[in-house]
């Protein structure tokens, strides 16, 4: 018997007598032009979305606004007021009363911060000589008392015309967002309507359940973030004004705008209230921070959960991962979104019936399934042959009583 001979045999060279040249292999990578027309199409809807980002925060914006003041419009006509009454009526007061928060709060506020600007060179020099003492701050007090406003001016002269031409553009967009969520409360049944034309009527109560749901998610963020918010603001008012510290309305605004962002606003809130009583002493400066520290903690313990209640149903993890991702995509617009944004994710995903990796059914899930099929049987019967938005009705006031019940608590 041979022996096998095992190794690699040596390629076959050219030979140009007889035209034998060595093989060579070719990769040929085909597209189906179905992938092609996608990947255009996608990056296409990323162009636009990009452009179309202020219109698409004015939609939100004016949703936001139709959350919060529908239930007032709903309550005034259950006690038998006609509609447009009744959102002339909300709209009025919403008005008057902003008038009349600008009226008592910004003249003050224009003179508090004329005073703390007078009073500025005074500060500066007694924070200085407090951050004088310690070793560890000397470098920073030398700083202190050798800034030179006139070069921070020179250079921020760009920053601030930047900076009031975005505060123009939010001011117009937040005009356009009033204006739109007025229109879309004034024509709430056309609009709901078209909407409920253009889906399977076999939908129409998912598609119900599922507006009902965001208007209770966005209608209770909005209004519990008015009311912490004005909370906040009170408490730092009456904490500075205590402690004897001047201009205490100007820190007790910031910190009530600043307390909008949730986990994140508190630090903005503490740092001028805390910078504001260091010239009078620690003991003053403690005060105020052990104080800031225990309101925050009662706010995120107590308030929060008391204040929202069931609206977002969000975990504590899920609440901070929300706030990090809007803030890094979309700055501070991204953080006062990122929450009703991921709420409203989360209830999608619940009523679209979306099966999670690693979810097993529950025992109330098949429950469920079969009352959502009684519910849609029932509704194809009650509005066969109605046309879309006397149907929309019907199915908007069922998914609003499903909701009361659920909402009932058990006895």
């Amino acid at each position: 018997m041979k022996d096998l001979d095992y190794r690699t045999p040596e390629p076959i060279a050219p030979d140009r007598r007889s035209g034998l040249a060595r093989r060579k292999r070719v990769f040929r990578i085909e597209i189906a032009p179905w992938t092609i027309i996608t990947l255009v199409l996608v990056i296409a809807g990323l162009w636009i979305f990009v452009r179309l980002l202020p219109v698409l925060l004015v939609l939100v914006g004016a949703l936001m606004i139709v959350g919060t003041l529908g239930p007032a419009v709903v309550w005034l006509e259950q006690r038998g007021m006609r509609r447009r009454v009744g959102i002339a009526i909300v709209f009025s007061v919403l008005s008057v009363g902003t008038v009349l928060v600008f009226i008592l709060t910004i003249p003050e506020l224009v003179n508090q911060v004329r005073s703390l600007i007078n009073m500025e060179p005074v500060l500066r020099e007694d924070l200085a000589a407090w951050f004088a003492r310690y070793p560890l701050t000397v470098n920073l007090a030398e700083a202190m008392r050798h800034v030179r406003y006139d070069a921070l001016i020179t250079s921020s002269a760009v920053s601030m015309l930047n900076f009031f031409s975005v505060v123009v553009e939010s001011v117009a967009y937040g005009f356009g967002a009033i204006f739109l969520a007025l229109y879309m409360m004034l024509d709430r049944d056309r609009l709901r309507g078209a909407l409920f034309a253009v889906v399977p009527r076999t939908h129409h109560i998912r598609l119900s359940r599922i507006l009902v749901h965001m208007n209770t998610i966005v209608g209770g963020y909005i209004r519990g973030q008015a009311i912490t918010s004005a909370l906040m603001g009170a408490f730092i008012f009456i904490l500075l004004t205590a402690c004897g510290i001047p201009n205490a309305l100007v820190f007790a605004v910031f910190g009530g705008l600043a307390d909008v962002l949730p986990y994140i606003g508190i630090f903005l809130t503490m740092g001028p209230a805390v910078a504001a009583a260091l010239p009078y002493g620690a003991v003053i400066t403690t005060v105020v921070f052990l104080m800031l520290l225990a309101y925050e903690e009662l706010e995120s313990r107590v308030l929060v959960p008391l204040v929202y209640g069931r609206a977002l149903r969000l975990p504590s993890s899920l609440v901070l991962f929300a706030l990090i991702t809007g803030a890094t995509l979309f700055g501070i617009i991204g953080a006062l979104l990122a929450l009703p944004v991921a709420a409203t994710i989360l209830m999608l995903i619940e009523e679209l019936r979306v099966e999670l990796p690693g979810e097993t059914e529950q025992a109330g899930d098949a429950a469920t399934r079969h009352i959502d099929e009684y519910n849609e049987r029932e509704y194809t019967r009650r509005t066969e042959g109605m046309p879309a938005t006397e149907a929309s009705a019907i199915a908007v006031e069922m998914s609003g009583e499903r909701k009361q019940d659920e909402d009932r608590p058990v006895v």
